[in-house]
């Protein structure tokens, strides 16, 4: 039995115990039956599609337990899994596809018109609808497993492959080892005490590595329970929270918020609930207060597609007293500080946020060139700017790629955007910049105003005046609803600059 095969192991120790349900469907699985249905399609994998160690299969759908079961099938054969983000157009699908190169797609009904691009290619792979997925398992408990090679795996075999937002850019393909799902699983387990009896609801999708390395496959190697819920919506999400008596659950701010404003969340028990692990961007104050009434503790934390994800985690006894900061790094994990020389900064200066340990990716697929701007000797380079205080308390002050210039000042969105935030009128704020005669860049503001709130351009200019440097106050104001949003659940910021 394979050290990195988990269910194998739940499924020696706990046969019967609940693995994986479905919110929708109702559907569950225990770790016996995920580790024999799993068994099968290694098996029907291996000798009829002739895929094993390093073979690549693209997979688009919603969470659903087939997920789980393929994730089980890919440590027992070596096989690499592409999650695809479903949001995206048939073209961008189309792009992934043909650089993932891989070997099978699994894809679910529903979301067939994405391969609509693809399928105008002369050199297909093979197509399995998602539901096509269990007369072959039927199949593969038929096949004896004499007839299945054995493979050897080593700890840096990629057993995901996530594509980043490509916010900043084209999408690239992080490379998720068996290695960091072991190292991400122990720190998260430190911080957060998971064991076998710990529970959670996942509505996180599954092409994005909150949905699968936040709690998803740390609960899987610790023997817990996932709900997994296939789209977001604040009520369901809090009858979910309420029923299914989840110990911890992970969601946005943008998520949190649209449960707090709802009706039910005023009379609802989340009593069993010890934490929220809130990641994407800084919770506000105000939300942060809502829920401790609730008597539900918050810990943020930072994280990021190519390093772990958890990184770091603010304890929920500092969530008020440093308000703004990601916490410290989790155990197995060194930082630096640094700045264009590499060279480690002092504490409260600002520099760029470096990374060393078990759970960086080894790289990119299929981009060398981007594997050796993002790793120098080892260190990942987060491409975010932060400071630590005097407690070791880490501050994220922005992305190097969001700072812009104004007068030969720089300029960082974010130490706007906490000003703003402040506000008691203004529930959300971002701050980009324009091209500006004068200056050459300054900033404009998107506010989304507070519930009943009404704030104007000059009352927010001259809080911005009592708050904030000159060259820092935005130079245009412009209030909306709802902020677009990128696929992973951040401010898409490329789409807000195209309506200044």
């Amino acid at each position: 039995m394979d050290q990195f095969d988990w269910a194998a192991k739940w499924a020696h120790y706990l046969p019967n115990k609940s693995a994986i349900k479905e919110a929708e469907s109702g559907k569950s699985i225990s770790y016996g039956e995920l580790n024999r249905r799993a068994t099968a399609l290694a098996a029907v994998f291996s000798t009829q599609f002739k895929l094993d160690k390093g073979n690549r299969i693209v997979v688009l759908t919603e969470n659903c337990i087939e997920n789980i079961l393929l994730f089980s099938m890919a440590q027992k054969t070596g096989i690499c899994l592409i999650p695809l983000n479903y949001r995206l157009s048939p073209k961008e699908i189309n792009k992934l596809i043909e650089d993932a190169n891989p070997g099978l797609i699994i894809y679910e009904e529903k979301l067939s018109g994405l391969l609509s691009e693809y399928q105008k290619n002369a050199n297909q792979q093979p197509l399995i609808e998602l539901k096509a997925l269990e007369s072959w398992i039927e199949k593969g408990l038929n096949i004896p497993q004499t007839d299945v090679p054995d493979g050897e795996f080593s700890e840096d075999d990629p057993l995901l492959v996530l594509y980043t937002s490509g916010s900043t850019g084209i999408p690239k393909g992080a490379l998720y080892t068996r290695k960091m799902m072991f190292w991400n699983s122990i720190n998260t387990s430190l911080t957060i005490t998971l064991g076998s009896e710990t529970r959670t609801v996942m509505c996180m999708p599954p092409f994005h590595t909150g949905g699968w390395n936040v709690l998803t496959t740390p609960l899987l190697l610790f023997g817990g329970y996932s709900c997994l819920v296939k789209k977001f919506d604040a009520d369901h999400i809090i009858q979910l929270l309420e029923t299914e008596k989840p110990q911890v659950f992970m969601a946005v701010p943008t998520m949190l918020k649209m449960i707090a404003d709802s009706e039910r969340f005023k009379d609802a028990d989340f009593s069993s609930l010890s934490y929220l692990i809130v990641g994407g961007e800084p919770l506000p104050i105000p939300l942060i207060e809502e829920w401790h009434k609730k008597g539900v503790k918050i810990r943020q934390g930072y994280g990021m597609t190519e390093v772990g994800p958890n990184l770091t985690s603010l304890h929920h006894d500092f969530a008020i007293s440093k308000k703004g900061s990601i916490g410290k790094t989790n155990f197995f994990l060194d930082y630096k500080i640094v700045n264009e020389s590499v060279k480690v900064v002092n504490p409260g200066e600002t520099g760029e946020l470096i990374f060393k340990g078990p759970v960086v990716t080894p790289g990119y697929w299929n981009k060398p060139e981007a594997t050796a701007s993002a790793i120098k000797n080892g260190w990942f380079h987060t491409g975010d700017l932060a400071k630590v205080d005097a407690d070791g308390f880490l501050y994220i002050v922005d992305r190097i790629k969001n700072m812009y210039i104004s007068g030969g000042e720089n300029v960082y969105p974010a130490q706007i955007e906490r000003v703003l935030i402040s506000h008691p009128d203004i529930s959300a704020a971002a701050v980009v910049p324009f091209k500006d005669p004068k200056w050459g860049e300054s900033g404009c503001a998107f506010i989304i105003p507070e519930k009943g709130k009404k704030p104007d351009e000059a009352a927010i200019l001259k809080y911005c005046k009592e708050n904030l440097a000159k060259y820092k106050i935005p130079k245009k104001v412009r209030f909306m609803d709802d902020f677009p949003k990128t696929d992973s659940g951040k401010i898409d910021r490329k789409s807000l600059a195209e309506r200044v």
